[in-house]
């Protein structure tokens, strides 16, 4: 069973992932909705990898000064979208917000974030959009 994910790159460009059953069928008493200092303490430092159709990830980096910075070159969306961009994020309550320079259109996002099992988390973002991502 595949589940398929909407994610609209800079331009608009809109893509859809398919992400395995696996991911979805986490136990509940495993899921933990993320929050304040303890999604902050979680997401610093961390590399989070976006699933795309065209094969590969889009590895996202939260360093832990605040800035983000990611790729899609190993992905092959450098047709699609600006291969590289930078950004900032920060936690705002419950939330995980982020704001690229490029991607986006520069506009800012935030998601909820509930750590899953196996390293997984699921992300929802303000607009409604939602997905599933590995992190390391």
């Amino acid at each position: 069973m595949k589940r398929t994910i909407s994610v609209t790159c800079a331009g608009g460009v809109r893509f859809l992932a398919p992400v395995l059953a696996l991911c979805l069928l986490a136990s509940p008493a495993a899921a933990e909705a993320l929050s304040g200092d303890k999604l902050k303490s979680f997401i610093s430092g961390k590399r989070i990898y976006l699933a795309v159709p065209l094969g590969g990830e889009i590895p996202l980096n939260y360093r832990p000064g605040g800035t983000v910075d990611g790729t899609g070159e190993a992905a092959g969306l450098g047709r699609y979208m600006t291969p590289k961009d930078r950004g900032r994020w920060w936690v705002s309550g419950n939330r995980l917000c982020q704001k690229w320079q490029q991607w986006y259109d520069g506009k800012t996002f935030c998601f909820t974030v509930t750590k899953l099992a196996d390293n997984r988390i699921r992300w929802v973002r303000d607009d409604g959009k939602s997905g599933f991502a590995r992190l390391r």
